[in-house]
């Protein structure tokens, strides 16, 4: 079957959800009342992209705009991008299924650079050409941003323009550029670029033309003598900054499936291995009042259950006890839990305890990074061994049972005795465990170190294949204990990425020949394939150790010397100077500037903020838990229709339950440590299948209207599920599952056979052989499961099946089981449960 629309391949491919475009929140404006039509283009997967927080502040900057319409675009998964190709069907944005190469703008969020081959899939799938020079006005105008652009040199034959810094401001400079460059001729595509130049934190790769001297790079010379260089673009003020709140509810299980509010950006703890910390420069923090209020309004928005802190170092957030002691009080009535991410070794003060006992706890995350204080020294991570037990020790008191410690292998002037002091670390912490008379387990996750541009050690050479390979298996081997799980990144993954992290314009070829010869999703252990990445190497000539496991020089030009983080070049050496002599670098916090070059002390200066008394002020408005002695129990009825059909069952649920929060219905909740609502659900269905009728129960707090709660979480359901009735039930009624299920079921490329329906009804059994959920074979007669089944026409088929506990079986497998019907079929037809006669 030729398939014309990405809607016909929805029934055949992995979550379905993931490409409807329609969640909550999400904004779908008409392209004939805009300006300017935008694709904000996450080079990974749906559940990674709706993960990431910098696409949400983008998505909801831009659409506040009535002039622009910003839309969203996910690297598809590997089987709907083969039916995508075969089929020729474009790439398109997810809100109105628009062709990207239809829009005005796409934008790439660079975070990691083993989604570069993803950029180029996505371009691919949509028809536009990879190269900048191939692609004229009438193309759309790629660009990029995110944290790989700090060396754009990689991939900045690909991109019109890359975004260096923070995007908050600059996206609308560039939007508001463009709109009156596309009210003019929009035709001149050089005299955007020339324009959109001048927008501080934006790179134009055009306009500069590396040199090079035999195998080495030279010099990056500029095409005009204004613009030599690019600062990156800094907000000056976190708290004056738009902030997404009420950002888009992902479907399915995506990584980060809670509110996120980003209390603080940039860390100045100076560790010389930590590009983030280099980059991200200077502390920005928001003030308490706003975070509390952010997370007011985005709670009724989102109906979350669970927020999350976000920033490079969460415990170094000035009013984190504060912060923490409000949210509680505020929102444990709620049953809103707050997750604290790792909290730095010697950070936990005697009041933050008390605060984490509330907090749900899954792992505590240490990350010591070597074995060794002196390798610690080197690096300035400033723990001591003393702050690493002690943090240990408090994490035990506060209830966690699951220690996770990462290190790095292959950090400058290590030795053997420093891996060694890993080994060593790990089995006095287990001991410590033991003696505290707990029963719980060590996580060892290792890494090989990756020189980053802009850090101390960018100049450092990279652990060769071999020895990277050699350290992490020794370890392995050493640390093969009872109750410690050790885990690793694969060398060679390491050893690409570390390739690209560091690489310069030379590679582009090697991108194109390694996309075509397979390689994309590197970043996924599953995915990733070192034999093609070898192949392509050495198809396009170049050397993976110039690139990796060479000392350079500290005069040695650098590929993104052109490129101004804030950190200044001598800042950076005389930080790899105290490192090989072993001296730590203090915070700038706790002192004096120590002139790494970011802040002017005039507009970009560190913004922390005092608690006060505040505290007070808002905890006057603190809920209680009221008793409750007026319990209802409601029996909800709901149709699943249209899209609403690619939603699972553990979907759909989450779906409700947020939807429910949202309303402001007062659900009860079950007692202990992770209360959940108390609901239930009738019959669940498949992904696929739609529903005339289904029900579940729900216990509320209170009595309230039926008519308004029926209503109110209709507004706020996706499209497809509709509420269609409520009535009060026994205070502990269950869904009861109905006797019988009756199916409408419509094929499309195939006919239901006479024939076929004869031998079925003549027959005195038909054996079924059902897989079981725990891979078993099992046998089913459908003549005791199939009550009736009527052909209505050649394609449509009224089935009523017989309910029998044990012997569930789907309507899809009985069809092909007596029709003989591919796999195909089955996926693509339309099966509708009936609502049985009452």
């Amino acid at each position: 079957m030729q398939y014309q629309s990405i809607e016909e391949i929805l029934p055949l491919v992995e979550k379905p959800g993931q490409y409807l475009g329609n969640e909550i929140n999400s904004v779908k404006k008409n392209a004939e009342r805009v300006k300017l039509r935008v694709a904000l283009a996450f080079p990974d997967l749906y559940e990674i992209g709706m993960s990431h927080f910098g696409l949400q502040i983008l998505y909801h900057i831009l659409n506040q705009n009535e002039h622009i319409a910003a839309e969203r675009v996910y690297a598809p998964g590997a089987d709907a991008a083969v039916y995508l190709k075969a089929a020729k069907i474009p790439l398109s944005s997810l809100e109105t299924n628009t062709p990207l190469s239809q829009l005005d703008i796409i934008g790439f969020s660079l975070l990691y650079e083993l989604n570069y081959t993803n950029v180029l899939m996505m371009l691919d799938l949509a028809d536009i050409p990879f190269y900048s020079s191939q692609r004229d006005a009438c193309s759309p105008i790629i660009i990029a941003g995110g944290p790989c652009t700090v060396n754009p040199e990689p991939m900045a034959e690909f991109f019109d323009a890359m975004v260096i810094g923070d995007g908050e401001t600059v996206i609308m400079e560039l939007a508001q550029c463009f709109m009156k460059w596309k009210a003019g001729d929009g035709l001149d595509k050089n005299r955007l670029l020339t324009e959109w130049a001048k927008i501080e934190g934006v790179y134009i790769p055009s306009f500069f033309q590396p040199v090079y001297e035999g195998p080495d790079f030279h010099h990056i010379k500029p095409k005009y003598p204004e613009y030599t260089h690019v600062n990156r673009a800094i907000v000056a003020d976190l708290d004056k900054t738009a902030f997404p709140n009420s950002p888009v509810i992902p479907y399915g299980r995506p990584v980060h499936d809670r509110l996120r509010i980003e209390v603080a950006r940039g860390c100045t703890r100076g560790c010389r291995f930590c590009q983030a910390g280099m980059i991200y420069r200077p502390v920005r923090e928001r003030s308490v009042e706003n975070l509390l209020s952010i997370v007011k309004t985005s709670l009724a928005a989102t109906g979350y259950e669970d927020i999350s802190l976000l920033s490079l170092s969460t415990g170094d957030y000035s009013c984190l006890s504060s912060l923490m002691h409000q949210l509680i009080s505020l929102y444990t009535a709620e049953n809103i839990a707050i997750s604290l991410p790792s909290v730095r070794a010697g950070t936990l003060t005697p009041e933050l305890m008390k605060l984490i006992k509330q907090v749900r706890k899954t792992g505590f995350t240490i990350a010591p990074e070597a074995g060794s204080e002196r390798l610690r020294n080197v690096i300035n991570k400033n723990i001591s061994e003393d702050e690493i037990f002690e943090t240990i020790a408090n994490a035990f008191e506060l209830g966690w049972g699951l220690i996770k410690l990462y290190f790095m292998i292959g950090l400058p002037t290590e030795t053997d005795n420093d891996v060694r002091a890993i080994i060593d670390l790990v089995r006095r912490v287990k001991k410590k465990i033991k003696t505290g008379g707990r029963r719980s387990n060590i996580n060892v996750s290792v890494g090989t170190f990756i020189p980053k541009p802009h850090i101390p050690f960018q100049w450092a050479p990279q652990l060769s294949l071999k020895e990277s390979q050699e350290k992490i298996f020794s370890l392995r081997r050493q640390l093969k204990m009872p109750g410690v799980n050790f885990k690793w990144q694969k060398p060679e993954v390491s050893l690409i990425e570390g390739l690209w992290a560091r690489g310069d314009r030379r590679l582009s070829p090697l991108l194109e020949i390694a996309y075509h010869k397979g390689c994309c999703f590197d970043g996924w252990s599953d995915k990733f394939n070192f034999r093609l990445w070898e192949e392509a190497l050495e198809e396009a000539g170049i050397d993976i150790n110039y690139y990796t496991t060479r000392l350079r020089k500290l005069d040695e030009p650098l590929p993104w010397d052109h490129i101004h983080t804030g950190v200044s070049k001598k800042f950076l050496q005389a930080e790899y100077n105290n490192a090989l002599s072993e001296r730590s670098t203090p915070d700038c916090r706790q002192g004096d500037c120590l002139g790494c070059g970011v802040c002017d002390f005039e507009k970009i200066m560190p913004l922390s903020f005092n608690s006060g008394n505040k505290v007070k002020a808002v905890l006057s408005d603190t809920k209680t838990v009221q008793p409750e002695t007026n319990e209802n129990r409601v029996e909800i009825s709901y149709a699943k229709r249209g899209t609403a059909k690619y939603f699972g069952h553990l979907e759909l649920v989450n779906i409700f339950i947020r939807a429910l929060r949202r309303a402001g219905l007062p659900v009860k909740f079950s007692q202990g440590f992770h209360p959940k609502p108390k609901i239930s659900f009738h019959d669940p269905l498949p992904v696929g299948m739609e529903s005339e009728k289904n029900l579940f129960c729900l216990t509320l707090k209170k009595a309230i209207d039926k008519q308004k709660m029926i209503s109110s979480l209709n507004m706020q359901l996706p499209e497809g599920l509709l509420i269609l009735g409520c009535r009060t039930v026994a205070a502990k009624s269950i869904p009861v599952l109905d006797k019988t299920a009756l199916y409408m079921i419509s094929i499309s490329e195939n006919e239901y056979s006479h024939q076929k329906l004869k031998e079925f009804n003549d027959a005195p059994e038909w054996i079924f052989h059902q897989i079981t959920r725990k891979g078993r074979k099992k046998q089913v007669d459908l003549k005791e499961i199939v009550l009736n089944m009527k052909r209505l026409s050649s394609t449509k088929l009224k089935l009523h099946l017989n309910v029998i506990p044990g012997m569930r079986v789907r309507p899809g497998d009985v069809i092909a089981s007596i029709f003989d019907f591919s796999d195909d079929v089955i996926c693509r037809a339309e099966i509708v449960k009936k609502k049985l006669a009452e």
